[in-house]
């Protein structure tokens, strides 16, 4: 698949712009603050639905403007289609000229691999980046999976508000039965669809790693959770009511899922240098690239914001050699030589872009 062209409107600091794409590798260079990272958003935002940078979608509106519009045309293997984003007091999103009702039924029709620079510390801060991860590439393949998480974090919610409750106004603490059994519900699917992800990583990490390193180190990802089985999450949240009112939150559940990544049986967070941190996510990510090729016949759309400079020559060189017949949509603040590769440049100052030849 591929985008063929974007229409930016009154969007962060774009007030009429259109770009027309090319099928493989699009290279987006300026100084910094100059919107090659919005159109990445612009891409992101008509994929997902939402921005990976904010979840205030005020802030996507160009300053003094009242709305915004995003519309990307883009073609599959059978079909092409167009999407359109209208932001204004709220969001209305467009498939092909028909208002969706969902967020469920855009999902799917763009489907794209992201690296940002947050993307290098994915291994080494907290879980919540490698569960967002998981969450963005299940969503594009099994768009249910958005509504049935939404329910969980709903859920949660009210929970916790109750917790506080409990220990505020005396309530009855029996009551949070009604709430563990649907957090149980929803949790089980939650955990059967990441696990189901995480073996097919699995089962493409270890081949892309041995290419990247030489054969040198051994990789492994395992994932962790209490939702393996539906007897232990409700033990979990049972054993942990009494410290959940205490703090005023629920301590355990799928919101506290993660996955680890081991290089020679060690863990990289913990004994990872700086070279295997970064060799780590690129072989995750390109792992992601496989598995969503594998389920939907066709390549997704591999968006790089800023994302080269954060790599030494071996290293952007090994990557290169895994990214052909995919189109790319790089940004950078130096114009990239990209050798034996077909590319086209385009030049971004003060929210013009201008392709050069």
């Amino acid at each position: 698949m591929w985008i063929k062209n974007i229409k930016l409107k009154n969007f962060r600091n774009y007030s009429d712009q259109e770009i027309n794409l090319h099928e493989n590798i699009n290279v987006f260079y300026g100084e910094n603050a100059q919107g090659k990272t919005n159109i990445i958003e612009s891409i992101f935002l008509s994929s997902i639905g939402k921005s990976y940078r904010t979840n205030k979608e005020k802030e996507l509106i160009k300053f003094n403007e009242d709305s915004a519009c995003v519309e990307i045309e883009f073609e599959k293997k059978d079909r092409n289609g167009k999407i359109k984003i209208q932001l204004n007091n709220q969001k209305q999103i467009y498939l092909n000229g028909v208002k969706l009702k969902k967020l469920s039924e855009l999902l799917g029709n763009i489907n794209i691999v992201i690296f940002t620079p947050d993307d290098i510390n994915i291994l080494k801060d907290g879980p919540q980046g490698r569960r967002k991860f998981l969450d963005i590439m299940i969503s594009q393949l099994r768009p249910n999976y958005i509504h049935i998480l939404t329910l969980y974090l709903k859920t949660l919610e009210q929970r916790n508000n109750y917790l506080k409750q409990i220990r505020v106004e005396n309530k009855d603490e029996n009551l949070l039965d009604i709430w563990d059994e649907k957090l149980v519900e929803y949790g089980i699917k939650i955990y059967e669809y990441r696990k189901e992800f995480i073996e097919k990583i699995k089962n493409k990490i270890e081949n892309i790693h041995n290419g990247i390193t030489d054969q040198k180190e051994k990789i492994e990802i395992k994932y962790f959770s209490v939702a393996d089985t539906r007897q232990n999450f409700f033990n979990e949240l049972k054993s942990r009511r009494k410290l959940d009112i205490l703090k005023g939150f629920t301590t355990k559940g799928i919101h506290r899922d993660d996955f680890t990544i081991y290089i020679n049986d060690k863990e990289v967070e913990i004994y990872g240098s700086q070279g295997q941190h970064r060799t780590a996510v690129l072989s995750l990510k390109l792992s992601e690239l496989q598995v969503i090729y594998d389920e939907i016949g066709e390549q997704p759309v591999l968006l790089l914001d800023d994302f080269m400079s954060e790599l030494d020559e071996k290293r952007r060189q090994n990557f290169l050699k895994n990214i052909k017949n995919i189109q790319v949509i790089i940004t950078c603040t130096e114009k990239l030589l990209l050798e034996n590769l077909d590319y086209f440049s385009y030049n971004v100052m003060d929210g013009k872009v201008i392709e050069k030849k």
